[in-house]
């Protein structure tokens, strides 16, 4: 069940001066990104000392001022200062869908400068909670062969059985889900477009079982369209992984605004 973080305090928000009502809410897999899912991640980037790049696609004619310029794409490419790892902000690139949502953040890293092609790539969809994403690729930053696999799958499923998840009755190597059966992650077959290095992943036939690689998703009602959904390719370390899915499964309470009425809301100090 559910009930308010600290009932004997009153229902009214507390409503800094001036500004809009600020929520501590619970769980922060439901608490979506507040609109602000670029920003969390790539201030988080900049304290790293990541590059941040804009590319923008447009038609610019002779002699038209900047301000008529008309844009038609436009990316933010953040860069690791060694090269080997990058996030791009893709939302407003004609991303591809998951679950029927665009991807906002693909993330990837690569094994050595001698390729230009990424080892593992994984994508996040608009709602992901920011503090989910930027705590993956803090993870990502401190490793050395941000590449090279280090632990096994059962790290992942460990991280989120640590904070109340449950193990899927049928599947509890591959799979768990929070205790009001919202949100969900699960090893096993990458969605079609998810890049990575295994051949496997491009030369699969239609009958054929592809890689493995971990899917996280929030679906609020059964049937429902998804409030967010999260896909990592099957090289992506399990340990990075795991680090995304103990952020996702937190019990601590975030501070979006939020009103959706599943969320645990206690007046802010």
């Amino acid at each position: 069940m559910e009930a308010p973080l600290y009932p004997d305090v009153p229902t009214d928000p507390f409503t800094p001066r001036g500004g809009q009502p600020a929520f501590w809410v619970g769980p922060r897999h439901l608490a979506g990104d507040d609109g602000c899912l670029y920003d969390v991640v790539a201030d988080r980037l900049a304290g790293l000392g990541w590059t941040s790049l804009t590319i923008v696609r447009g038609r610019h004619e002779p002699d038209e001022v900047p301000e008529d310029r008309q844009v038609l794409r436009s990316t933010v490419l953040h860069i690791s200062p060694d090269t080997l790892r990058w996030a791009q902000w893709v939302l407003a690139d004609e991303p591809f869908h998951l679950g029927d949502l665009p991807i906002a953040w693909q993330i990837s890293a690569r094994a050595d400068t001698s390729s230009p092609f990424a080892q593992w790539s994984a994508y996040f969809t608009p709602d992901v909670p920011g503090e989910a994403v930027a705590d993956l690729l803090v993870a990502l930053d401190a490793r050395d062969q941000p590449a090279m696999p280090l632990a096994g799958p059962e790290l992942v499923l460990d991280a989120v059985a640590a904070h109340g998840w449950i193990r899927d009755i049928d599947q509890p190597q591959a799979a768990a889900t929070d205790p009001t059966f919202t949100s969900h992650i699960s090893l096993g077959e990458v969605p079609p477009l998810i890049q990575d290095a295994d051949p496997r992943a491009l030369t699969t036939e239609a009958d054929e079982t592809g890689t493995a690689g971990w899917q996280a998703w929030a679906e609020p009602a059964l049937g429902a369209r998804c409030l967010w959904a999260a896909s990592f390719g099957g090289s992506v370390p399990h340990d990075l992984v795991a680090a995304f899915a103990a952020s996702l499964s937190t019990t601590a309470p975030v501070l979006p605004e939020a009103t959706r009425e599943r969320l645990l809301r206690a007046p802010a100090d």
